[in-house]
């Protein structure tokens, strides 16, 4: 996971293009399929380059929807069976609360990335972001 790391967390798109070389180097015959997949996708892949660093680390970093659903798994998996469809929603809704509860440290450098999204997406921002 290191090497694959420094192929998203470059400075730039032709460093992470060198680290992907050196990644295929590394791993590529134990995970052919897995760097067939890199290569032949890599321009949609690599997209995210185009923007500020602040930008590129939210679009790397762990997916809030992922995140989100691992902890609400954390209420439910302990759970052997419900005895009702009913009891499983209220568990997943308690689950929400408490989750939504725990949400509440705010973004590093918010002012600075809403005014880079607001640069890149100027016509799909509200202004309820700030």
């Amino acid at each position: 996971m290191a090497d694959l790391k420094l192929v998203y967390k470059a400075s730039s798109k032709d460093l992470a293009e060198h680290h992907l070389l050196e990644l295929e180097e590394k791993w590529g015959k134990k995970y052919p399929a897995v760097m067939k997949s890199w290569n032949n996708n890599w321009e949609a892949l690599s997209q995210y380059f185009k923007y500020p660093e602040e930008l590129r680390r939210i679009i790397y970093t762990t997916n809030i929807v992922e995140g989100f659903h691992r902890q609400i798994r954390k209420y439910t998996k302990n759970k052997g069976a419900f005895t009702s469809e009913n009891a499983l929603i209220k568990l997943i809704y308690c689950a929400c609360q408490q989750v939504l509860e725990k949400w509440n440290q705010p973004m590093h450098n918010w002012a600075l990335i809403v005014s880079q999204l607001q640069i890149y997406f100027e016509n799909r921002l509200t202004l309820g972001l700030r």
